[in-house]
């Protein structure tokens, strides 16, 4: 193997370090590049020791700077997609079995609507009544929260309770 002979100082590794936090994207992979074409033979090697720097970011920097094309970063279609793009009708039938089983705030002091249905009893009827599969349908969590996005919270329905009676007290004076 190789010896580096090349150091980098406290100060010198702090200041890069800095700087490449700042950059996003392609400028900072730019960076990066440019920095390890300066320290030269083993550049890379080092900037991933001593500077915590990704080999394979900086390879893709490196040949950013050797072609001239700048690669872009498609990070919007990074993630899990939501349920309405892989099963299209589930909310319409969300709502249709929910409806049914659904009732608005006994105080009427907000638009909530109450459902006496759990999240895991909704996914057991949308598999019955609809003939979704059990592998394609999210889990209980999942409808869960798709629920509570459409207005429908998973409470108990409050039923009105009668007010107690209390018994008067009566002042008894001694005479």
């Amino acid at each position: 193997m190789i010896e580096l002979s090349i150091k980098l100082t406290d100060s010198v590794k702090k200041l890069l370090k800095e700087t490449a936090d700042q950059l996003k994207g392609a400028s900072k992979r730019r960076f990066q590049a440019q920095t390890v074409v300066e320290l030269g033979y083993g550049g890379s090697l080092l900037a991933e020791k001593e500077l915590g720097w990704d080999r394979g970011t900086i390879r893709k920097g490196m040949n950013e700077l050797k072609t001239g094309i700048t690669c872009v970063d498609n990070y919007t279609a990074r993630g899990r997609k939501k349920i309405e793009e892989h099963l299209p009708e589930i909310l319409e039938d969300l709502k249709n079995l929910v409806d049914s089983q659904s009732q608005t705030d006994p105080s009427f002091k907000s638009e909530r609507l109450y459902t006496r249905l759990s999240a895991a009893e909704v996914r057991r009827q949308l598999i019955e009544k609809f003939a979704y599969n059990n592998e394609e349908l999210p889990t209980s969590e999942a409808i869960r929260l798709k629920l509570n996005e459409l207005g429908y919270r998973l409470k108990r329905v409050a039923k009105t309770k009668p007010q107690k009676k209390f018994q008067k007290l009566k002042l008894f004076s001694s005479n």
